[in-house]
């Protein structure tokens, strides 16, 4: 969220009052003097809206993107050939991807039961101090490995997933466990089944370890637990509000972990933290059983090391559920032998010059030239992609009209003008007509990424690229944030590349690439 500026005057507290009592909220209280700034900004976007011509005919983005129909077809997923022997240390094992843990549990050189024992033990030493779990679900870890371990015994192979520990970001129900998205308010809520995503780990085999925590109601990386920390340096946030999963991949306390976007919210601690991010394509995993924050943006998406992991995760995921109308069969092709010569990627020079990207991110252009990709110069319409912004906030005004109502967002635990409590009840006061131009403009900018990558199959950018992550998230464009190199302090620096939608495979591919050319993946935060 942009931070706040000065707003009006009594004016402007009079008409908050008014427009809080019309809608049957409290008036009155300090709480109007951060809404009264949070209503500058709402003009202000508003302003640059109107800076754009809406055709009558223009409708608004009230469905999914536009000519967005792919036929059903069945995964096809080819996974890289080979294995390493197995390491003799611990830690190299915690630390393997689950392409390479894949290959030694399928091959009986490694146990589920040792795995996931292995990831517990890390979690219970390394957890509390990054702030990142919210809960350790080690009764049903091992009874999901020891089933794993049967299974294999008795000659069923799930396949590349099965028997490998895994985290889940908070707002994904599990049964008889408490589920309380990262909110004060929600503690003790305790779902009585799995969110489908967790149902189609459990059926691919997958070992659940850990609850991992979120910023409170999907916000930021400030939870009823504390800041959740970035592992390379653990005085720093590690971002959100996919906080933990995140944080527990790149700390090597998991083998994988399932996280959610709505905005930034896989690819921005993927960034910090240094793990691989993928944000599929809107509807490609379906959201049944996990909390609503924009039901016209919220996708749920992969954390791992590598991005080849990403792919086998979203293999096991993918597919429509009843539950989640949104929800899409849609074909899922992956093959890690794959040549990406030739794929056009996109990029704009003016994210890459020395002053807007640091070299790592610019070594990231000529690791994809090198892997044989062709680099297509691109420019973006000037739209107002912030506008997102603001429906967002609408819509999660509405996902939590109770909360705001019952007076419960003082228990959260962020209260500054760019913190939730203030964001909800500041939603209340745009008005209809506005939000509905809104949409039409985001109509406009879905238009614009169609006709972008009509012309290119991937693009790159740097973090000066951030506009390109507002658009795609509303339009529903896939996205892979991956480890490009680090500053001078070992953190992280990481790109982003965004894709065709429903075609992940090729933008994994892409992610593979960069990965071997960049060298920057053996490298592990010293935390710990």
């Amino acid at each position: 969220m942009a931070p706040s500026e000065p707003g009006g005057g009594d004016d402007d507290l009079h008409a908050i009052d008014a427009a809080l009592a019309r809608v049957g909220l409290e008036p009155g209280g300090p709480e109007r003097l951060q809404m009264r700034e949070t209503l500058a900004i709402q003009r202000r976007v508003s302003e640059r809206r109107r800076t754009v011509s809406l055709p009558n005919e223009l409708a608004p983005a009230l469905g999914f993107v536009p000519g967005a129909s792919p036929p059903a077809a069945p995964v096809r997923l080819a996974r890289s050939a080979g294995a390493q022997p197995l390491p003799e240390r611990d830690e190299d094992v915690a630390f393997a991807s689950v392409a390479q843990l894949s290959r030694w549990i399928e091959a009986r050189a490694l146990s589920s039961q040792r795995l996931t024992e292995l990831y517990l033990e890390r979690l219970r030493r390394l957890g509390p101090s990054l702030a990142c779990v919210a809960t350790l679900t080690e009764d049903r870890a091992l009874a999901q490995a020891a089933r794993a371990d049967r299974e294999l015994a008795a000659g069923r192979y799930r396949g590349p997933l099965h028997g490998i520990p895994y985290g889940a970001k908070d707002l994904l129900d599990t049964a008889g466990i408490e589920t309380a998205w990262g909110a004060p308010p929600y503690r003790g809520r305790v779902p009585d089944r799995d969110a489908v995503a967790i149902a189609r780990m459990r059926e691919a085999g997958a070992v659940l370890v850990a609850k991992l925590s979120l910023g409170a109601l999907a916000l930021g990386d400030l939870w009823y637990g504390g800041r959740t920390r970035n592992p390379w340096r653990p005085e720093q946030g590690s971002s959100g509000s996919s906080a933990g999963s995140a944080a527990a991949t790149a700390a090597g306390l998991v083998g994988f972990s399932l996280g959610s976007e709505t905005l930034g919210s896989i690819v921005e601690p993927s960034l910090v933290c240094g793990t691989t991010g993928l944000r599929p394509t809107f509807g490609r995993v379906p959201r049944t059983g996990a909390m609503a924050l924009a039901w016209s943006l919220d996708k749920l998406g992969v954390i791992a090391r590598c991005a080849e992991d990403t792919a086998l995760v979203l293999a096991a995921l993918c597919g429509a559920d009843p539950g989640d109308p949104d929800s899409r069969e849609a074909p899922f092709a992956f093959d890690a032998a794959a040549s990406v010569a030739g794929l056009r990627v996109g990029f704009d020079p003016a994210w890459f010059t020395p002053e807007a990207a640091h070299p790592a991110e610019r070594a990231a252009l000529e690791a994809l030239r090198a892997a044989g990709a062709e680099l297509v110069e691109i420019r973006l319409p000037d739209l107002p992609y912030e506008s997102v912004l603001l429906e967002i906030q609408v819509e999660a005004a509405a996902a939590f009209e109770e909360l705001t109502r019952s007076g419960r967002l003082a228990e959260l635990p962020g209260q500054e003008s760019h913190d939730w409590p203030n964001v909800l009840r500041s939603a209340w006061l745009l008005p209809a007509v506005e939000y509905v131009q809104l949409l039409r403009v985001r109509r406009l900018v879905m238009d614009a990424m169609a006709a972008l990558f009509a012309r290119v199959d991937a693009v790159v950018a740097s973090r000066a690229g951030s506009a390109l992550n507002l658009a795609t998230n509303a339009s529903g464009h896939p996205a892979v944030a991956l480890r490009a190199g680090f500053r001078e302090d070992g953190t992280p620096v990481g790109v982003l590349l965004f894709g065709r939608l429903f075609e992940e495979g090729v933008l994994i591919r892409l992610a593979m690439a960069a990965e071997r050319e960049l060298g920057a993946f053996e490298r592990r935060p010293s935390f710990g």
